[in-house]
């Protein structure tokens, strides 16, 4: 059991039967009344986003939850196909459960959220930024960097985000997994 000062970022809860982890929390407490705790949880199983506040010194129950890498191995029917590293089990998973879908491609080790008493499943999710390959975007002109301007561009995972102008075909760039946008160009 762990209470509302115990919150924090990635913790896994438990209620009604339901698993959410915190994606954000923030303690408040008003000049009048009592403190309490506003947090945005994500479901586990729909990866809905719901806001929630608890009444401080409430208790809680912790889900006790592991990390461990997978590697992708491919996709079907059933989904995307993931062997455990260290047991070599594989799992198949439904898009929905993994984070940063569209940048996943064959080899690709991830990080996956395992409920440790059940060994069930919860979350996978991509590290940070992974680097892809550029498979198709405009040509840039040249000298056409005083703005700011982005274009589209499609990755080797069939992914399409916008990178800026001076970038072509068969570059190699690195790319944020949380929101999808351009980091830099890597050589």
């Amino acid at each position: 059991m762990a209470t509302t000062a115990d919150i924090r970022n990635g913790m896994c809860i438990d209620i009604d039967g339901q698993y959410y982890v915190i994606i954000e929390f923030l303690h408040v407490k008003p000049g009048k009344g009592a403190a309490f705790v506003r947090t945005k949880m994500r479901s586990v199983t729909t990866g809905r986003i719901l806001e929630r506040t608890f009444n401080a010194g409430i208790k809680l129950d912790e889900v006790r939850i592991e990390r461990r890498d997978y590697q992708y191995l491919y996709k079907d029917d059933m989904g995307y196909n993931f062997m455990n590293n260290e047991t070599f089990e594989q799992v198949s998973l439904p898009a929905n459960q993994i984070e940063g879908v569209a940048f996943l491609k064959e080899g690709d080790v991830i990080e996956v959220q395992v409920h440790a008493e059940t060994e069930t499943i919860l979350t996978a999710e991509l590290p940070q930024n992974v680097i892809l390959q550029i498979t198709y975007t405009e040509p840039g002109l040249k000298g056409d960097t005083a703005t700011n301007t982005l274009k589209p561009a499609t990755v080797e995972t069939g992914a399409e985000v916008r990178v800026p102008l001076f970038i072509n075909e068969g570059e190699k760039i690195k790319i944020n997994t949380r929101d999808g946008s351009y980091v830099e160009r890597v050589k």
